[in-house]
């Protein structure tokens, strides 16, 4: 059997746990498949997607900050990336096309779901606060809105810029198709929208290295929030993040980004597989690197 070859794309990568869930899910498999984490700038990105396009890679991840990039590169896309506005995962297709998808968001979905399981399908009319305009924070705007909450309120420091936030709300609104209330602010917090909140997503890249992220955290009103609401922070570090920290010291429901990257690592690896993969294997090696 050839063995494949796969990489991650990213900047910052080193802290990575993808290629050690990649190959431990491999080996149980039974593969001779390679995956590693490649440090790349904006210009490199684009030659390493036509590296893929020529058959060098056999498919691509791509992480902060090239999801928007990817989705631009690809010669098609899945309609969820389309929606997104951003690709964490590329294929080549037989003809040596180039296909995006975003399989973050169903990753966020499924812990969303198994961080408030008693609310089954009823986030309907709630709001979330998300922080973060990043590719992560888009998909997990698409999460939620797949989930049906009625309200999304999106934080960034870009959008202390009216333009910047009213071209947000345009744009991912148009693509939403008014399936949800989209509203930009700044990173600030906001007491009077925590007491409406049910779940608070932190999507920025704060908090992957020690003495980083808290800026997410001053930007939320940890004291208003429900006691129903959950936190769910897609960022990982080898100690809890500050995020993290915050939302257990007001007693709420919070995990980590290591299962949202578990679930789109185990759909990207389906993809590019065509077949099932062995998740509970890659759940293991990540929780094993800690």
């Amino acid at each position: 059997m050839r063995a494949a070859r796969f990489a991650l794309l990213g900047d910052p990568v080193a802290h990575s746990r993808s290629p050690r869930m990649h190959h431990a899910a491999f080996e149980a498999l039974g593969l001779p498949h390679t995956y590693v984490a490649i440090r790349a700038t904006a210009a490199e990105v684009d030659g390493h997607v036509a590296a893929l396009r020529a058959g060098a890679y056999d498919g691509l991840n791509v992480t902060v900050p090239h999801k928007e990039r990817a989705l631009a590169l690809a010669d098609e896309a899945d309609p969820l990336a389309r929606v997104v506005g951003a690709a964490n995962t590329l294929t080549r297709a037989r003809g040596g096309g180039v296909r995006a998808f975003n399989t973050d968001a169903p990753a966020v979905i499924d812990e969303l779901r198994g961080l408030a399981p008693e609310r089954g399908a009823r986030w309907s009319g709630q709001t979330v606060v998300v922080l973060g305009a990043g590719g992560a924070a888009l998909a997990a705007v698409c999460a939620v809105a797949e989930l049906g909450v009625g309200r999304v309120v999106v934080r960034s420091r870009r959008f202390e810029q009216r333009e910047a936030a009213a071209a947000f709300t345009r744009d991912l609104g148009g693509r939403l198709e008014g399936r949800v209330e989209l509203l930009a602010a700044p990173l600030v917090a906001d007491a009077g929208v925590e007491a409406r909140t049910e779940a608070v997503i932190q999507a920025t890249s704060a908090g992957q290295h020690v003495g980083t992220g808290e800026e997410p955290v001053d930007a939320v009103a940890w004291g208003a929030l429900p006691a129903s609401a959950v936190a769910l922070d897609l960022v990982y570090g080898r100690a809890p993040t500050p995020f993290v920290r915050a939302a257990k010291s007001y007693s709420l429901r919070v995990i980590d980004g290591c299962g949202v990257l578990v679930g789109q690592g185990a759909r990207a690896l389906e993809l590019w597989l065509g077949r099932p993969v062995p998740r509970e294997v890659m759940a293991r090696a990540v929780a094993e690197a800690r």
